[in-house]
This record gives structure tokens, sequence and C-alpha cells, in this order.
């Protein structure tokens, strides 16, 4: 066992089908998939996809693919009113296809007072279910309770929970925050912090578009060296390639899906650079 663990999302895939999905994320040399389950990134979906029967149903594909499940994405507004039942149906479908992370956004900073709320009510579960509830910057350019990592840091010791950490993705606060550098920040979030996204995206005038690793504007060098300070971390590869920011930051998926192909360079090109960079993340 490697120290550390890295998957690839299910988002570059948006709009192919389960199978193909994982038998093309083993071929490309993955060992771990992370499930995306987040509005606006991948095909809609309601809560029925996270009844037992569909969490049976995966994890017995994710089994047969040979891929390991450590985390899954399923991001939602942890201050909307029915985010505990939400939230905990999907902590239920996370645990049973084998993940012990699941990330989210946190809230809107309006729905602060309804978040502490909501987390009271997940962490104890999140203990009962042996599971972490890892809480992402978004990317959209909103007023977030968790907009940089000196939020994500200071809620992470005010809950002084070992269920609730972050997942930074320096790509989301190039978008969100594009006057912060997005590497610092990333570093600064990484005491706090159960996992982490590696994406790359470049800015234009039209937005933002996301890149294969070391081929946007996130500094790479830097983020790896200083991952590699933090051997156990375990890391995803993000890359929602059918979609794009504009230059608003809101999240623009294109009609088709990408081309398996394509998909497939830009991921195997990437976790090229994640193992050169953190050698002992190379197996699983």
């Amino acid at each position: 066992m490697s120290a550390r663990t890295v998957s690839v999302s299910t988002a570059p895939y948006d709009g192919h089908p389960l199978p193909v999905v994982l038998d093309s994320l083993a071929a490309c040399g993955a060992t771990h998939v992370e499930p995306a389950f987040i509005v606006g990134y991948t095909e809609p979906f309601d809560e029925t996809a996270f009844a037992p029967a569909e969490a049976d149903r995966y994890r017995r594909a994710i089994e047969a693919s040979g891929l390991g499940c450590l985390v899954m994405s399923s991001h939602i507004d942890l201050g909307n009113t029915d985010a505990v039942d939400v939230f905990a149906g999907r902590m239920g479908f996370a645990r049973d296809i084998g993940a012990s992370t699941i990330l989210t956004n946190a809230a809107r900073r309006q729905h602060s007072a309804a978040f502490e709320e909501t987390l009271a009510a997940l962490l104890p579960l999140a203990e009962e279910r042996d599971l972490i509830i890892a809480l992402e910057n978004p990317g959209d350019g909103s007023d977030n309770l968790f907009n940089l990592a000196a939020d994500g840091v200071a809620m992470v010791e005010r809950f002084a929970s070992p269920r609730l950490r972050l997942n930074y993705d320096a790509a989301n606060t190039a978008s969100h925050r594009p006057t912060v550098n997005a590497t610092t920040d990333a570093i600064a979030a990484l005491p706090a912090s159960a996992h982490m996204h590696l994406k790359d995206v470049r800015r234009t005038a039209e937005g933002w578009f996301f890149q294969p690793l070391g081929r946007g504007d996130i500094d790479m060098p830097r983020l790896f060296a200083a991952l590699a300070r933090h051997r156990h971390l375990p890391v995803s590869l993000e890359l929602p390639l059918r979609l794009h920011r504009g230059p608003d930051a809101q999240p623009i998926r294109q009609a088709a899906p990408v081309a398996l192909e394509t998909i497939e360079q830009a991921i195997a090109t990437s976790l090229a650079l994640i193992h050169q960079s953190l050698p002992t993340s190379a197996v699983r």
C-alpha cells in the first residue's frame, strides 16, 4: 500500500455510461475512482440515485473494474432546509460504495445559522458511519462561508471534530477569487485538509477553461512541492472537461459529452505528472 491514494473523478466522463467510465479509468492506469454527483457539472440526477439498490449496483461496477473507492463528491449547500435529510442519504450511499470521505460545499453566507445546525446533526452521523465530511471551496464567485483557506481552517478549528476537514481546490479559487494567489491559498489549507482536488485551469477573455495538469495557470510545481510534505494526504484528479466557466465564473456545460479519446489523453497526461511529482503515489 502506498503512502498516498490518487483517485480520478468521473467528472471528465460526464455523459458516458458508468461501465465505460470505469473501464476507461482502469485502462488509463487509475487505481481509484471518485464518483461525482455535482449539480451543473454532471448529468441531471435526483435523490433516487442514492437508493440502496443504486449503491449496490455502483459498488459492484467499481469492483468489477478492479478499482477502489476512497472518496465521493456530492456537493450541496449545507444551509438548505432539507440539507440534513439529503446529505444523510448521500452519506449512506458513499459508505455503501466503499468511500471513507464525502465532499461537499459549505453554504452561502446567508445560510450561516442553518449550516451550523446541519453540521451539528451530520457530524454524529459521520462518526457512526466512519466517514469524513470534507468541505470544498467553490468556484462560482458567490459569497460562501468557505471562500478562501482561512475560512475553511477556522471552520475546522471551531468544530474541532476529526470528522470535519477540508478538500481544497486551487482551480476553483482561480475563478472564485481571481485576485488571490490560488496556489498560496491551497498550501495554507493543507494542515486542515483530508483530501485535495487537483485540476488546472486557464483564464481567457471568454472565461476559465480546464486543462490537463501543468497546462493551465495553477503553479503545479509549487503545489506538488507542498503536497510532498504531506505524504499521506489523498488527492484526486478532477477535470470537468465538458464545461468551462464564463467570465462571471458560472459553469457552462457543452451540449455533447467529450470524446473518450480526448478524456483519456488528458487523464493520462495528468496522472503521469502526478506520479512524476509525487512518486510515492504511483502504486496502490
